[in-house]
């Protein structure tokens, strides 16, 4: 495929997106295919500020709103400054979470209404969506103790379970309202197999669209 494709990666905490992405960034390199990575929040330098403060940031607490708005801040930087240019030249890029995290984060875990993340998606994004994303379903406290596992968590990493069932109910959902482009990924199983299952709709994906 000559044309550049945004190929993203969603997931709850530790549901092994940076294996999943290495495992896309291996395929990509066997099909001799350009790309580049990247994340939300963050990617550009005044992104990357950004995510600093929404995982790290303690001084004082962060509201909802102000959350959501600081991810569609870096977003929107990362989206005009990095994604599109690459995706004008040809290249594909895969994207470690993009919008579909806010709206299961914000819009599912801090329960912000939906509408209100419409509006901001339209202020900043547009008509723009990814041509692919491959969400990695996982229970949440499968992942939480995963992510445990991997050593202290972030902010957003410490809220309550019932938090990240609310955020993996609206991936869920969104994945069965647009099974075209939002396709699930059993992260429970083995990761030969999880493996297995990325490059089988990877390969769907481009037999598709040649």
């Amino acid at each position: 495929m000559s044309n550049g494709q945004f190929l993203v990666i969603e997931g709850l905490e530790g549901a092994g997106k940076s294996t999943a992405i290495a495992t896309v960034e291996q395929w990509l390199t066997q099909q001799n295919i350009h790309f580049i990575s990247t994340r939300e929040p963050g990617g550009t330098q005044l992104a990357e500020q950004l995510r600093d403060i929404l995982k790290y940031y303690d001084k004082e607490p962060i509201t909802a709103p102000s959350e959501l708005l600081l991810m569609y801040a870096a977003r929107s930087q990362l989206l005009e400054n990095k994604i599109k240019p690459a995706l004008s030249a040809g290249s594909w890029v895969i994207g470690d979470r993009h919008d579909l995290s806010s709206r299961a984060y914000q819009g599912g875990g801090r329960q912000i209404p939906m509408a209100q993340l419409d509006h901001l998606r339209e202020l900043t994004l547009g008509n723009f969506r990814p041509n692919l994303t491959l969400y990695l379903d996982i229970n949440p406290l499968v992942g939480l103790e995963r992510a445990r596992n991997r050593g202290e968590l972030d902010r957003i990493e410490q809220q309550t379970l019932d938090f990240f069932h609310r955020a993996r109910e609206v991936y869920l959902s969104e994945a069965k309202s647009d099974p075209e482009h939002i396709k699930v990924v059993d992260a429970s199983c083995p990761l030969a197999e999880v493996q297995q299952q990325i490059i089988q709709i990877l390969n769907d994906y481009v037999n598709t669209h040649e």
